[in-house]
Formats: C-alpha cells, structure tokens, sequence
C-alpha cells in the first residue's frame, strides 16, 4: 500500500480484516503479529492505526445484507452468530479433510467420530494413526554423517542423475518433495522455488505430482486417480506402477479428489486399485522393480529400498545410506550370495536365505555392515565367521524385541505381530520398547481396540415394555426370539469371539457358556462348530490351522453360512485370524490369504440370499451390520442390545391341530352317545 501496489480502500478493508481476525499477518514467516509487533517491523505505522480506529463511511467497506448498512469488517463479524456445531478437519495432502469423509473412507470408526466431537480425542492423536509412513526424504554420507537432499546428491555425483530423478518422482507422487536438512515438505512449485530442486526437473515432476493432485480425464473433464488414469492409457504403465508402488509402500493410495490416502478394501471399491494390479505389486518381477540401490547396484521396489534406509534421529525421517558400501567388492558379493543361513527366530524362523539377504535386512545397522564388510574384505572373518555373527546379531535382535504382550480373543498377541499387521505403527512399538507407552495405553487406543477385542456382536436384547435386558438364549426360551432366529444371533455371538451374557456383562467361550447355564446344552455342538471361526478349522489335507474364508474356500463349511459369520465378524471390528487370535485390517486379510475381491464384493453388495439375519420386529431379512444398527448401545455396558417390542407368537404344529380336533371330536361324540341314552 505504502508503495501503491494496491488501491488504498482495497488495501484498507483487508488490513482491517486482517487485524480483526487476531493480528496482521507477516508472509515471510506465516504468522500473525500483535499491532505493536508489526510497528516495529515496519509493517503498519500510527497513520493507519487512525485510519481503523475511527473509520468513516470510506472505510467501512462490508456490506449488511439484512440491514443495508456498510459496517467494519469486525462490526460485521460481531453481529455473526457462532456454529456450535463443530466441523472436524484434518490435514490433508493438498487441503482439509473432514472428519465425516474419514469416516465415509473407513479410516475412522464412528465411536473416534464422537469422541473427536466431544474432545476427548484429538485431531493430533488420531492423525498420528492415519498418517502415511513418509517417503525416502534424502541421503545420509557414511562415515561422515552429512544429510543431503536427493537433488543434492545427484549435483555433487553421490547419485546418477536417473537413480535421483526416479526417487524424487517417488517423492512428488506420494504427497511432497523433502529438504531433509531443513526438514521441510513443499509442494513442486514451492521447492522449485526454494531451490530444493532445479527447474530443469520442474515439468517432469509435476507430472509425477499429479499422482496427488489428480489426472484430467480428457472424456469426462473429471479429476481421477493415478490408478485409474493407467487404465485409461494417460500414462506409461511402467511409470505408473512404479509411483502406485511408492504409494502404498508409504501407507495407501491416494484419493486425489479427497487428499488424503485409503485403506485398500476402500480403494478397491473407488475402483482405485484392482486385484490384478495387486497381483502385480505382491509378486514383482524384475520389470517392477523401478527402484535402484546404489551400493548393491541391484534393482528393488520401493519397499525394498525404503526397508535398507535408516531414520533420522533428530526428524524421523528416512534417509538412504551412502558409503557403507564402499568397499563390498565383486568378490564379497558374490560369496555373500552363494553362502546360505539358517535361522531358528524372527521373520526368517525355519527358513534358509542367502547371507546377502540376512545381511541387508533391518537386523543390521549400518554400522554392522560396515564392519562385516571391512573384516571380510581384510580376510579378518571367513564366510562361516560372517554366518555366525549374522545369527548373533539377529538372535540378539530379537531378544531385545518387546517382550510384553497384549491380550487377543483366545490368546495373547505381540507387539511384533500386531506391527506386522498393520495393527500399531512403528512409532508405537518404539514406544513400547522404550517404555514411553505402555501396553494398556495403547491398547485403549480406538484403532487398536478395534482388532484385539472388536467393536461387540449383538449382546442380547432389550424388552420395550418392561426395559429389561435379557441374554438371547433366554429371550428364546421365553418366546421373545423364535428358536432359528436365537440360534443364528447366537452363532454370530461365537463366530465373533464370545457367547454374552449381557445382565451380568460378561464374554464366555461356548463351553464356559454351557456350564455358566447362558445357553443350554443342546446348542453346544451347533455353537462349538461356530467358535471354529475364532479358534480356526483344521485343515484336512495339511492338518493346519486355518480361518473361516479359508475353510469356506476349501469347502469345509457351508457356503451360506460363511458368508453370514464372516459378515457379522466385518461388522464387529474385522476379519479374525485364529492362529494370532486378533482380528486383521482388510488389505492385510487380503495379502494374508484371508480374504478377496470376490467375497468383498458379495458382501458389499448382498442380495436376499446374504441377508442371513432376520428383524423380529419388522419380519425384515437384514445383513448383520444392518441389524446391528438397529439395536441400542447400552450407555452402562457399552453392550449393543436388540429391542424387542413383543413377544413371538409360536406357531402351533399340524400334529397339534389334528390332537385337538380329535379330541373334541371325541368329547361330542361322548356326548351325543349320552343324550341318545
């Protein structure tokens, strides 16, 4: 304004707006500033402080609509009425995510819904579970310790220009380009011009961009995914599937459209991913493997690149290692190749790999490496000297794992398996070996909760008239239920982890129920079969232990009646695995065997022949989620109970009818015998 860069009056009335929303607004920082601040650094001086202080008709440039009157733009703002509904926003990749469309996404429940609302979760601890995993952000120089950013690197000949482009594309498509020095995440146009990169990579990377801001579809004029803009040939398959590689290895693919990621059941139903795609990305080829690892000179994917980076203490931040490779020579290599190790613990229990494969997995710092490698070269160790250090390492490894455990539906669960699910992050199970977190904490933890115990089956039912609570096997015996409608809650109750007892709150397994008098024996063998689904069926052929999906796809259990325990095992939390005794994400059921694109999209879309549970109020056949939400969450349990508003009337049997008629009929004829008489 002072320059005349702007029109005084415009530049007035947003000075004013500025100073009425909590402070002027300094854009070399991003912040605003108290009004003496700002006169100190020049930004607003005691001329203008008149000017707003005692506006005139000239100043007041905010129009009432209701009253027609020109006013401040604070007056205006006083004579607003505050929201009390509260609209909770996340951030986003490229802009605000709402809390609703978390929800609608399946990244949040609806009990973190209400407890966001009601503020006793935050947006910062439920974002800290919903983020993505991070990108590889730059490089590390060994021995020297000195961070750089992959541009950097690729200027000072520490990487090939193709090896620095690739995992700079890998950076734009995955949400932002890093300057791990100053720990800063700009979009491609910002790092361009912080000189994070050089413009001669600017249009190329913001093609790789699009990936999170969205593709044009020249059809339609729609904004689609990277997924989808490879099944419309608007880019090179190749390419493609590397930057959808680097997605998911960073925590989901991204929903342009919405800016933020997706669980992969989710994206499978946004037709953001297919199983074919998936196929591709389980089993990868050497065509696939678009990433390069600079010391080993082999080519990986993503994930494999990213698994032999280190973090960053000071900003968590994954940095790929230089320099510890410096003297791993033909020679070493290919004897580290040839050798084999067998291993009795971890991810390699029972198995015999390479020792170039124990050697660059996450057992090993880089520091271990580096030091085998020297005494190696040196001829300090033998290759028999290297296997057996590489057993001590990994053993000694794991000794130091957690060793607490969380408690599962029939037995307890490590930390290191609930890691391995997809169940706590990284973070998380640092903090429980660093014993910043506890157990308990983070088993109180809404996403956590969800897996190790479920969000509950249909725990019993509520009588309308008298507002008592009563357990399903009882509301049956007294004619509340009819006896295939019991059976089948009942069965949902065991396949889902426990038969209920809801007036004394209290979860049995089908034997204890048995001998506790919740069910009656006659139930027991029924109700057994239906526990298998939590305590897994056997494996005819093999003699393992397998799940419900498994057992229905083997044909060991009717197919109707899978489909309604699997179903009501997604309603209550998700799809549980017997040999681990928790309950799994969907997109690890997917890789786990557990679950596929065919069964989801029978249950996504079930006709009258899925609808496998029946509303003893409306005579309605209902999947078990649709039931589910028509019962009512006991505030002083948290049990959900169904509301039953009368009682069944049994249906009395054509051998009945046909007693009764006859007895009457031999009472008339008695009597018609005796007035004969």
């Amino acid at each position: 304004m002072k320059k005349e860069l702007i029109v005084e009056s415009h530049g007035i009335r947003l000075l004013e707006a500025q100073i009425a929303t909590g402070g002027i607004i300094d854009p070399h920082y991003a912040l605003r500033l108290p009004v003496e601040v700002a006169y100190q650094r020049g930004m607003f001086d005691k001329e203008m402080n008149k000017v707003l202080s005692d506006p005139g008709d000239d100043t007041k440039g905010f129009f009432d609509p209701n009253t027609q009157d020109n006013h401040t733009y604070l007056q205006l703002k006083e004579r607003c009425m505050e929201n009390k509904t509260k609209q909770v926003v996340f951030r986003g990749l490229r802009r605000g995510v709402s809390a609703q469309q978390l929800l609608k996404s399946k990244i949040i429940d609806q009990k973190v819904l209400q407890q966001l609302k009601e503020g006793t979760t935050s947006v910062a601890e439920v974002s800290q579970l919903e983020s993505g995993t991070g990108s590889i952000a730059g490089i590390i120089l060994h021995p020297s310790g000195e961070k750089m950013s992959i541009y950097q690197a690729n200027m000072k000949k520490h990487l090939m220009a193709g090896t620095a482009l690739i995992l700079l594309e890998a950076q734009a498509a995955t949400g932002f380009i890093i300057d791990p020095v100053k720990n800063l995440k700009l979009s491609v146009d910002e790092a361009v011009k912080a000189k994070v990169i050089g413009s001669e990579l600017h249009q190329v990377l913001l093609s790789a961009e699009r990936a999170v801001t969205g593709y044009k579809d020249p059809y339609t004029g729609n904004t689609i995914s990277l997924f989808q803009a490879m099944k419309k040939d608007l880019i090179v398959y190749h390419h493609g599937i590397r930057l959808l590689e680097a997605q998911i290895a960073t925590g989901g693919i991204i929903d342009p459209v919405h800016s933020h990621r997706l669980p992969v059941h989710v994206a499978y139903d946004r037709g953001m991913f297919d199983a074919e795609m998936n196929q591709v990305l389980e089993d990868p080829g050497d065509d696939t493997k678009g990433f390069f690892d600079p010391n080993t000179k082999e080519n990986l994917t993503y994930l494999e690149l990213k698994k032999r980076c280190v973090t960053d203490s000071d900003t968590g931040l994954c940095l790929l290692s230089l320099g510890s490779q410096k003297h791993l020579n033909d020679q070493s290599s290919a004897a580290f190749k040839k050798a084999t190790v067998s291993l009795s613990c971890g991810k390699y229990k029972g198995k015999t790999v390479s020792v170039w494969e124990a050697y660059h997995s996450e057992y090993l710092t880089e520091e271990d490496r580096m030091d085998l490698v020297e005494q190696f070269n040196t001829g300090k160790l033998s290759i028999e000297s290297v296997i057996t250090r590489l057993i001590c390492i990994i053993e000694q490894t794991e000794t130091t794992e957690v060793k607490e455990t969380f408690t599962g539906l029939r037995s307890d669960v490590t930390a290191k398996r609930l890691l391995e699910s997809d169940i706590i992050d990284k973070q998380m199970y640092e903090d429980l070996k660093c014993g910043t977190k506890t157990v308990i904490e983070i088993s109180q933890m809404d996403l956590v909760k969800k897996y190790l115990e479920g969000t509950g089956s249909i725990a019993g039912v509520l009588l309308e008239s008298s507002n008592q609570t009563m357990s399903i096997y009882e509301a049956k015996r007294q004619h509340w239920l009819m006896p295939g409608t019991a059976l089948v809650l009942l069965e949902a109750q065991a396949a889902t982890g426990f038969v209920i007892d809801p007036v004394k709150n209290l979860n049995h397994s089908v034997d204890e129920a048995v001998k506790a008098r919740i069910i009656g024996p006659e139930l027991h063998a029924k109700l057994l079969s239906a526990e298998r689904a939590v305590t897994g069926y056997k494996d005819p052929y093999t003699g393992n232990t397998i799940s419900l999906f498994q057992a229905l796809k083997k044909d060991l259990i009717v197919k109707q009646h899978g489909i309604r325990l699997l179903e009501a095992q997604i309603a209550t939390g998700g799809i549980i695995d017997p040999v681990n005794s928790h309950r799994l994400p969907v997109h690890v059921a997917y890789k786990q065997g557990f679950f596929d694109e065919e069964m989801n999209r029978i249950l996504e879309d079930p006709g009258d022949d899925t609808k496998g549970f029946f509303d003893p109020n409306t005579k309605e056949n209902l999947t078990y989620l649709e039931l589910k939400k028509r019962c009512l969450k006991q505030p002083s349990t948290d049990l959900w109970l169904l509301v039953l508003k009368n009682p069944y009337t049994p249906k009395l049997s054509k051998l009945y009818y046909s007693i009764v008629f006859s007895y009457h009929v031999y009472i008339l004829s008695i009597q018609c015998n005796h007035c004969n008489k």
